[in-house]
């Protein structure tokens, strides 16, 4: 999210329980969520999910849902991804040709 320009600096509080981060936000967060159970997802999935997940956009007439095929200027928001290569996006995921399962989302 921080890579992206969703938040800023986060810090972790400990309160001597569980603890806390505190996130700095940057207003541009709509809305986020988290996926349970966290489903597994491959390489060739990862399409139907940003479908699923993330809102389409409007590019002149055309209404398109897939994500992969607009310039990174009108992308519009993210799933996030726990892969053998660690925690990534799903556009990482798909550069690096990994899938893995769903976290959870952002835009």
């Amino acid at each position: 999210m921080q890579k992206h320009g969703y938040i800023g600096e986060f810090e972790y509080v400990d309160d001597h329980r569980s603890g806390k981060i505190v996130v700095e936000l940057n207003g541009r967060l709509n809305k986020c969520g988290v996926i349970s159970p966290r489903f597994d997802v491959g390489v060739k999935e990862i399409e139907g999910w940003t479908a699923r997940l993330l809102p389409s956009r409007q590019v002149g007439s055309w209404i398109i849902n897939l994500m992969y095929i607009l310039p990174p200027d009108l992308q519009f928001g993210y799933i996030v991804l726990t892969t053998s290569a660690g925690i990534m996006d799903h556009e990482e995921a798909r550069r690096k040709n990994v899938g893995g399962k769903v976290l959870g989302f952002f835009y």
